[in-house]
């Protein structure tokens, strides 16, 4: 499989996004086997070690972004346009099949998808998310935090053979 698709996306000066991690984008990484692209999805994860997530039809639509921990959210039927980073940040079409890894701090809001959409999200190994808004006053500390979440073991779709494993592991201090 290709390595995913790289999106660095910058502090906007309210969303902090992540200032060396980039948002990695995989294209039609789903493939059900008599089962739904959910179930796909969630095997996929979970056979990389991330789980404690959620399944449904729901990516919030208002900006937010978790502190503490990074996500990754597999869009298992229906398609949908989400805005990362900030009202000012890129605007994706994500379909069945694909998925998203989002780095602690950045920003993500739904702004529109079928009826349909059905999304599957993992987190790391011993990752709860927690919730910060657009608008929130965040200051220094929590991106302090953003900056303290460390880099997961295995990338949750590909495992140990590229991602987080590859992409993320490069230096990054160029920031």
């Amino acid at each position: 499989m290709a390595e995913p698709l790289q999106v660095p996306l910058r502090d906007d000066g309210d969303i902090p996004n992540n200032p060396r991690l980039p948002m990695l984008v995989y294209k039609g990484v789903a493939h059900p086997e008599g089962g739904s692209a959910e179930d796909a999805l969630e095997a996929l994860f979970a056979a990389h070690g991330w789980g404690n997530g959620w399944r449904g039809g729901v990516i919030y639509d208002f900006h937010h972004y978790h502190a503490c921990c990074h996500e990754v959210v597999g869009i298992g039927r229906g398609t949908a346009r989400i805005q990362f980073g900030g009202p000012q940040g890129p605007v994706l079409q994500v379909a069945a099949g694909d998925a998203v890894l989002i780095p602690a701090g950045v920003g993500h809001c739904r702004l529109d998808a079928d009826p349909e959409l059905s999304v599957v999200a993992a987190y790391p190994p011993g990752s709860s998310p927690d919730m910060h808004r657009q608008g929130e006053p965040d200051g220094r500390a929590l991106r302090d935090q953003i900056a303290r979440v460390g880099i997961p073991d295995n990338d949750p779709v590909l495992g140990g053979e590229g991602g987080v494993s590859t992409l993320w592991r490069e230096d990054r201090s160029d920031g």
